[in-house]
């Protein structure tokens, strides 16, 4: 039979991240590709009490539930927003099957085919795969160290008049750079002035390496200072980092017309998430000492970090370098300009080490020499036999290098 796929369906890439994932689950495979968090950290016990703790209150956490989210939950978020400085109210929120349907949905009500957004180059590939799902487009705004460029920005700006500027600008997915406070406060300012909504994506903010040295608030804090209410900023984070992945939930806080908006979506979308475990996840926080875990978690994601860059120094590899994150999951490596990640992937592959090339983070024209590696979830036992096997990698394309010259001349 001829499907008649829709737009949409004909639209949406596949995502490059979860195919790479297939082959990190061929037999002896290390993964360094997924943005997976240590399976290791997850509270098993607290969350399996939790659970008990809501089936012992009847079956009601089996019924259906309102859209917009166990409301207790709700609460509880809005109140560890506010003490970080961001203010919030449970009816700002909207709980999420995870910070991905904050993206899709955000996008869902507010993209038309032709429609522009700015984003990070690079950025999140899931988001892009996302905007170009609705059709839109998305340019690529100029990023140093310190977060998208006020000039680069501000052109952007009065020559796409988009739609959206969607950000990630704490310990950004895939390049781990944190945003300075004046960058985030000039993006705040140039889209208040030309009337454009950024979409924060923060899912990794609370995973901080040295907190006492980061000055790096929230862009819905920074627009709440400014302008007496962060109407202009939507913000998304989720518990998938920070709790556990499976329990895929996450958050909007936004003005009351695009929670309202983003409601009416949703129910077409999926009724509602998952409301046993939005209950599970407030019984937790009832009597769990979150920010004590997020504390460890980042600890333990800091010496992991720490020794995968120390083996990767010992090598001579000529020509590679890479960041130093102050938080987040993510190292982003920079090639020499001849060598390509996507080749340096296969040689990975064939050495039984999965890595992401970088090119699949662009909107545009993509850097094909940078690549993304994950140090949170490998045990950190395997990252010795991790690195050999990326210089394994990195010797079989020197070595593939030397043979081409060689029939050339």
């Amino acid at each position: 039979m001829n499907i008649p796929w829709s737009n949409m369906a004909q639209n949406t890439p596949s995502s490059v991240v979860r195919d790479m994932l297939q082959a990190a689950q061929a037999p002896g495979m290390i993964s360094l590709a997924g943005g997976l968090p240590a399976q290791s950290s997850f509270p098993l016990e607290a969350i399996r009490d939790a659970y008990a703790r809501v089936f012992a209150d009847g079956p009601a956490a089996l019924q259906y539930a309102e859209t917009e989210g166990y409301r207790p939950l709700r609460v509880k978020i809005a109140d560890r927003l506010q003490s970080k400085g961001i203010p919030a109210s449970p009816d700002h929120l909207l709980l999420t099957t995870g910070s991905q349907q904050s993206i899709d949905l955000v996008c869902r009500i507010l993209l038309d085919p032709g429609d522009h957004v700015l984003v990070e180059s690079p950025t999140y590939l899931a988001a892009l795969q996302v905007i170009q799902s609705y059709q839109a487009q998305s340019h690529g705004v100029a990023c140093d160290d310190e977060g998208m460029l006020p000039e680069s920005l501000e052109e952007n700006l009065k020559l796409y008049r988009p739609k959206l500027v969607y950000i990630n600008p704490t310990f950004s997915n895939p390049a781990g750079k944190v945003w300075s406070r004046a960058r985030r406060q000039q993006a705040v300012d140039l889209c208040r002035k030309y009337g454009v909504l950024i979409l924060e994506d923060d899912p990794y903010g609370e995973i901080r390496f040295n907190p006492e040295q980061l000055d790096a608030p929230a862009l819905a804090e920074l627009d709440a200072e400014g302008y007496g209410s962060p109407s202009n900023v939507i913000y998304t984070s989720t518990f998938s980092k920070t709790v556990a992945p499976g329990l895929r939930t996450g958050w909007i806080l936004a003005a009351p017309d695009v929670i309202k908006m983003a409601a009416r979506s949703k129910q077409g979308a999926d009724l509602h998430s998952s409301s046993i475990d939005q209950r599970a996840l407030h019984a937790l926080m009832e009597s769990f000492d979150l920010d004590g875990h997020i504390r460890q978690i980042s600890n333990d994601y800091k010496q992991r970090m720490q020794k995968m860059t120390s083996l990767m120094s010992e090598k001579s590899w000529e020509g590679i370098t890479w960041n130093s994150p102050q938080g987040g999951m993510f190292l982003w490596l920079e090639l020499p300009e001849s060598m390509s990640a996507a080749t340096l992937f296969t040689y990975g592959i064939q050495e039984k080490v999965c890595i992401v090339p970088g090119d699949s983070f662009y909107a545009g024209t993509p850097e094909t020499n940078r690549m993304r590696i994950n140090f949170t979830h490998t045990d950190p036992d395997q990252l010795p036999e991790a690195v050999e096997r990326m210089d394994r990698a990195i010797q079989r394309w020197h070595a593939a290098v030397q043979s081409d010259t060689a029939v050339t001349l």
